[in-house]
């Protein structure tokens, strides 16, 4: 099986991402079909049908199951109940004891996207730091012969010392920085603490089972900023940013040495001004010319922050949020009432009992929570809690694991109903199965007890309707999706087909459900960024638009990795990273350079409908807040049960109008929750060597003639067994979307 012609990208992300090692080599994509549908079948129950329509569905390539799951899915490793959570992209937990800060770190440790809550109601109920203790490091990593594989605790009382002995597993880093927490707040009296590394497994050790390789080489300096920050906070609790940035310093500790990103959700109360205003001048620009970034602060570029909302906000609240994204990319606004009322649905589940509860809780949440029935104490405030999000924001819940699959709109015919039906009642299954893992740790099996959830996604929604309706549905973007008569049928036609969608799963995700004796889940269809995924169909990414008819893409490797010097035998071409630089600051040239660490491989796209009759004439790029503003919200009204990850791009000039927007639906509890903006430039002002480069037809024709100049072998395949590699890497990110990508670019 080959993937798409106009999914150029698929090789290098599929070798690159998904294809383990095994014996006789790289897999192949059906060896990946074959491993995730046994494992899908084992833990899901699969009879022989369900196993035979989620193996068809994968072959063609028109439903996934989550990124996670491609990685993981089948191995051993993850039919270990310690390693469930390995299994999902999506978590989220309220960080309301010390025990939760390792939990999120092991999370990561696993592949998992982390979302914290780090508001009053959770970080209040942290104990305070009473110890003052110096902290000595024995960096001596790798040097134990006989290393163990749990951490050690030893407390001399008479010294006043403790030792940690730092276990040689992810569990054992994870305890030493629980182990860290508890003894700055504990009862003992502690003047010292030592934090010994000997028995960690040297940098570039291959880790046996999950894959990848162990990269210690930021631990030391994680345990020794955990030290000072828990040090500042002596005599008192931590503050919510002091809690951020502990988080955020064991992020940067999981991803030291890996190409991939950090996934991370940061949500902060509206009022909490200390947090709105954490990443402010993260950057300064020295007098040499040069952008450094503030040491102490380093570490919070490792997640998004959201300001979350319990009231509806005023429009200079707003105003002042989308300002503030626009120049800086953070401080997005959280609708919590709006996320907690659809949280709720089998319960409010109509539009009056949802219009009152939302009213009682701009009066009181205690008002709004007696309103929901009498199920027990605990019930009803994890149910008043359900507004946690995900790294991208497309999940809602409290203290939640939740399994994707991802339907690929663009390899599907708008016409076949059939078909359509089978894709996304294959994804439903395929996240259902996981339904039935039990956790190890309480917090989060009560919540899958009480509140399963699963998220059934899809990408390649624009190329879908670009297909559906052709060049008059472009043009009713270009003029910004306005009302009228042409408006009101395309608006009809949308909606009817993500309804029948959200339908499907639903009736599904029952019957699947009620077979194994599963409580259902209230809420089952999300849109995620789907950035990694929807390259190996070509698919533009969830419901947005692409970047353009035409464009290069970069993709990010290491430098000499594998499977980038595959894509060279491929023809596609390397290119240093937007970070490599000479000693005069100038971007470097060439990817042998000496200087050179991280190699960028430019691949020409063109979408699958670039080549219809009059669809290039328009420049995707140029498409108004409004028109998007009016498509996301389609998706989220009549699809979408979770939230719909968004990433709006405006100008500066939309500033107003998108506030207005964005005002006015949450005014008019028209369902919005919260959406990424991103800053939009036109090419002449944007950074060099960004992940997407507009370019023409002409360009486009010349570059892929160049390609095929330069192809040694049009196998790729072939191309990767001649440079294999004796590691595999860690698998996906947990998140992947466009905001990530330009986001963490560091200024020029």
């Amino acid at each position: 099986m080959s993937f798409p012609k106009q999914a150029p990208c698929a090789n290098p992300v599929y070798f690159r991402t998904y294809s383990r090692r095994t014996e006789q080599g790289k897999e192949t994509w059906q060896d990946t079909v074959e491993r995730c549908v046994d494992g899908l079948t084992r833990v899901g129950k699969l009879e022989e049908d369900e196993a035979a329509l989620i193996r068809e569905q994968m072959s063609e390539l028109k439903a996934l199951p989550s990124g996670r799951w491609l990685w993981v899915g089948g191995t051993p490793w993850i039919e270990q109940q310690k390693n469930f959570s390995g299994a999902y992209n999506c978590t989220n937990t309220d960080l309301e004891d010390l025990e939760a800060f390792s939990l999120q770190m092991e999370l990561l440790m696993m592949g998992s996207g982390t979302g914290a809550i780090i508001e009053p109601r959770t970080f209040d109920k942290l104990p305070v730091v009473t110890q003052n203790f110096t902290l000595d490091i024995l960096e001596k990593i790798g040097e134990e012969e006989n290393p163990v594989e749990h951490t050690n605790v030893a407390i001399a009382e008479e010294k006043r010392e403790a030792n940690v002995t730092v276990g040689d597993s992810r569990e054992g880093w994870c305890d030493a920085f629980l182990a860290l927490l508890q003894l700055a707040c504990g009862p003992d009296k502690i003047d010292k603490v030592v934090i010994d590394l000997s028995h960690v497994r040297a940098p570039g050790s291959p880790i046996a089972g999950f894959g990848g390789v162990a990269n210690p080489v930021k631990l030391a300096h994680f345990y020794r900023r955990a030290g000072e920050i828990l040090s500042k906070a002596h005599g008192r609790k931590l503050t919510s940013v002091e809690c951020c940035l502990l988080l955020d310093e064991s992020s940067l500790a999981v991803v030291a040495g890996n190409v991939r990103r950090s996934a991370g959700m940061r949500q902060f109360h509206g009022d909490d001004e200390s947090a709105a205003v954490a990443k402010d001048n993260l950057w300064q620009q020295g007098e040499d010319g040069k952008w450094r970034i503030d040491p102490e602060r380093d570490a919070l570029r490792m997640a998004n922050h959201t300001r979350v909302f319990h009231a509806k906000p005023t429009f200079d609240e707003v105003k002042a949020s989308v300002t503030k994204q626009f120049y800086s990319g953070e401080g997005a606004i959280q609708y919590a009432p709006e996320a907690i009322a659809r949280s709720s649905v089998d319960f409010l589940d109509t539009d009056d009992k949802k219009r009152q509860f939302l009213y009682l809780y701009e009066t009181s949440p205690d008002l709004a929570a007696g309103y929901l029935e009498d199920l027990g104490a605990d019930h009803i405030e994890h149910r008043m809690g359900r507004y946690g999000l995900n790294p991208c924001g497309e999940i809602l819940g409290k203290d939640f694991h939740c399994n994707l699959a991802e339907i690929h709109l663009n390899q599907l015919d708008p016409n076949d109903w059939d078909a359509q039906y089978r894709a996304f009642k294959a994804g439903a299954i395929a996240a259902a199965a996981l339904l039935h893992h039990e956790f190890k740790v309480p917090r989060y099996q009560f919540s899958r007890e009480v509140d399963p959830i699963i998220g059934v996604s899809f990408t390649g929604l624009f190329d879908f309707f670009v297909k559906a309706f052709g060049a008059g549905w472009l043009d009713w973007w270009d003029k910004g999706r306005p009302n009228g008569p042409e408006g009101l049928g395309y608006r009809i036609v949308e909606s009817n087909y993500l309804d029948f969608w959200r339908r499907t799963v639903e009736e599904t995700v029952t019957e699947y459900c009620n077979r194994h004796g599963l409580r259902i889940p209230n809420r089952f269809t999300t849109v995620q960024p789907a950035g990694t995924k929807s390259l190996l169909t070509g698919a533009a990414p969830g419901w947005h638009p692409p970047k353009a008819a035409r464009f290069i893409r970069r993709i990010t490797f290491a430098k000499n990795d594998p499977v980038a010097l595959a894509c060279e035998a491929y023809g596609y071409k390397i290119i240093p990273s937007q970070s490599d630089r000479d000693e005069t600051g100038a971007l470097l040239d060439d990817p042998r350079d000496p200087r050179c660490t991280e190699w960028l491989v430019e691949i020409p796209v063109q979408t699958p409908w670039a080549d219809l009759p009059g669809c290039d004439q328009y420049n995707i790029n140029g498409f108004g807040i409004n028109a998007q503003w009016d498509f996301y919200m389609q998706v989220q009204k009549y699809y979408t049960t979770h939230n719909t990850s968004a990433t709006l791009e405006y100008r500066e000039h939309e500033i107003e109008e998108l506030s207005s927007l964005i005002h006015k639906a949450i005014q008019a509890d028209e369902g919005y929750i919260s959406a990424a903006l991103l800053a939009r430039f036109d090419a002449n002002e944007t950074f060099p060597r960004l992940p997407f480069e507009p370019i023409d037809k002409e360009t486009y024709e010349q570059l892929e003639r160049e390609v095929l100049e330069r192809r040694i072998t049009d196998d790729f395949a072939l191309a990767m067994s001649v440079h294999g590699t004796t590691h595999e890497a860690s698998g996906p990110a947990a998140c992947d979307g466009d905001k990530c990508l330009f986001s963490e670019k560091k200024p020029q």
